[in-house]
């Protein structure tokens, strides 16, 4: 067999049934022969988008690949991993490369040395004989540790070289998860019990470690209010007594009330990374944290009760030594504790439902999410949302009731992410109704995209947000060039162009016809074709934020 026969070969030992690409590159045509489906993108980013859905909502345990033309193909996905290494995104990436002949020619494009600083590893198949050993090195990077994209890169040269089969010594390779220390475990509980308002904060490691019932259990046990990173969101059910809802740029007054009133902040599962995207931690914490990634431990934020290992793991742990040190299987039900949360979300959403319900024209986006969240079910549904406004219109609201029924991000804002992102999600969870909420700009970078769900048969449900405005740049960021250039300005008949490109569409802008009109598209998409709604909505800049 050659080298691409090899890795193909491999892919579908793992158990991978499609890959992502743009043409050409030799291992396309080698995975088709072993039976595994190339989709083909209008443009390398969506594409990578589309693998980082599908391994976000796998959890990691089925791997998106996609591969890489040789040249402008590596060279145009780079935004795509970019995101997929800010967010902790387990993808793999196979770019062509230039034969070995060519290494360090000006102008030639190399992969492996260009993404080093946005992937967990980057390295060439620099043998054929070496295609066995460096697979299964990039699935054992993908599967333990921290997520991250990893990335070999296949010369041309090797591409076609053929490689003994008494070489071909390749076993997929089991994932390694780590349990914290003992002593950090006993000492995180101790301060956990000491403190008397604690306040969980989970990120996405509980998502990918599908530890969501542990930590369920860990905050009964406690007692304690848990609030979610953005990334994180679904992590914990936002229908329990105890959600807080997700931190983000913009929040619900939950978690602003409680992360303020603690005095301890437990944060599992998550990074404390300070970012635009992130929840401020107020000063003067105590702060566990408990992470996979060792790195992360006393990064942006001190920390006094630091451990390292896997989620899961370490919320088994920590139960267990609660409840050795309690001497008791938790505390009781504090109704003071749920009946005070409810009763700041309620005031919190009383003032925002005249924008949530609001009956205006250009409809408000609060009221497109509101009645979306309301006719879908919510039980049965994936959504993600947009950068820019879309996202702060979307995540204070949206109740996440399941793992993974919510994919959010934010270390970097790629505009267009999400159209990637739901088709990832559907070819991930078919049986789930996925939906992407989108901005007019963000449709405008991937909207082409539309005809690859079309053709690929992927239905998803894409709803625009069009207030023909880039609304997420207050005016007074740069008034002179809004006043006399129109800067902000945007336009476009986007249901006109998904209609051309074979999905249904419609445009809306009647607010009374919001719910119906969903309503269609979803039984469009249960039909298995893609969707369109775009909603002709007002420019509205005021957010969820205190």
């Amino acid at each position: 067999m050659n080298g691409v026969t090899a890795i193909a070969n491999i892919l579908k030992m793992e158990g991978v049934e499609f890959v992502a690409c743009v043409p050409y590159q030799p291992l396309l045509e080698a995975v088709a022969i072993a039976g595994i489906r190339p989709i083909i993108f209008r443009q390398e980013g969506t594409g990578v988008h589309m693998i980082d859905g599908y391994a976000r909502v796998t959890n990691g345990k089925r791997t998106g690949v996609f591969l890489m033309q040789n040249g402008p193909g590596a060279e145009n996905a780079f935004g795509g991993v970019a995101q997929a290494y800010a967010d902790s995104v387990p993808i793999l990436l196979l770019p062509a490369g230039m034969g070995r002949e060519k290494k360090g020619v000006h102008p030639n494009f190399f992969p492996a040395r260009s993404y080093e600083t946005i992937t967990k590893w980057s390295e060439e198949i620099n043998l054929v004989e070496r295609v066995p050993e460096l697979m299964r090195r990039a699935f054992t990077k993908l599967r333990s540790g921290r997520p991250g994209p990893v990335l070999l890169e296949i010369p041309t040269d090797v591409a076609g070289e053929e490689l003994d089969e008494a070489l071909f010594d390749y076993e997929p390779p089991i994932p390694v998860r780590s349990a914290g220390d003992p002593e950090g475990i006993r000492r995180a509980a101790e301060a956990l019990l000491a403190a008397e308002h604690p306040i969980i904060h989970a990120g996405q490691g509980v998502l990918y470690a599908e530890a969501t019932g542990e930590l369920v259990r860990v905050a009964e046990f406690l007692q304690a209010p848990v609030m979610t990173t953005l990334a994180g969101k679904s992590g914990f059910p936002e229908n329990h007594p105890l959600s807080l809802g997700a931190g983000g740029t913009s929040i619900p007054a939950t978690v602003y009330h409680f992360l303020n009133q603690a005095d301890l902040v437990f944060g599992i599962g998550c990074s404390f990374t300070k970012s635009n995207f992130a929840t401020p931690i107020p000063e003067g914490k105590t702060i566990v944290h408990a992470t996979v990634d060792p790195d992360d431990l006393n990064k942006d934020i001190k920390c006094a009760y630091p451990v390292a290992g896997d989620a899961k793991l370490i919320l088994v742990q920590l139960l267990d030594e609660l409840k050795r040190q309690s001497g008791s299987d938790g505390r009781p039900a504090n109704k003071a504790l749920t009946e005070e949360i409810k009763s700041i979300r309620d005031k919190w959403l009383e003032q925002w439902m005249p924008k949530l319900t609001s009956e205006e024209t250009p409809i408000n986006p609060y009221r497109v999410v509101w009645d979306l969240m309301h006719a879908v079910d919510l039980n049965n549904t994936i959504i993600t949302h947009e950068s820019g406004s879309s996202r702060e219109h979307v995540v204070p609201f949206w109740e996440a009731r399941d793992p993974r029924s919510f994919v959010g991000w934010g270390k970097s804002t790629q505009l267009g992410y999400s159209l990637g992102l739901a088709m990832g999600a559907k070819m991930a969870a078919p049986g789930k109704q996925v939906i992407n909420v989108m901005g007019d700009a963000a449709f405008g970078t991937v909207g082409l995209d539309i005809e690859t769900a079309v053709r690929a048969e992927i239905p998803i449900l894409t709803i625009i947000l069009n207030n023909s405005t880039m609304a997420i740049y207050s005016d007074s960021r740069f008034p002179y060039s809004v006043e006399k250039y129109n800067v902000k300005g945007l336009s476009g008949q986007f249901s006109e162009v998904a209609q051309a490109l074979g999905a249904f569409a419609e445009k809306v802008s009647d607010p009374n016809d919001i719910t119906p009109a969903i309503r269609r598209g979803l039984e469009v998409t249960q039909n298995g074709r893609p969707a369109v709604l775009e909603f002709i909505t007002r420019e509205e800049g005021e957010y969820s934020k205190f």
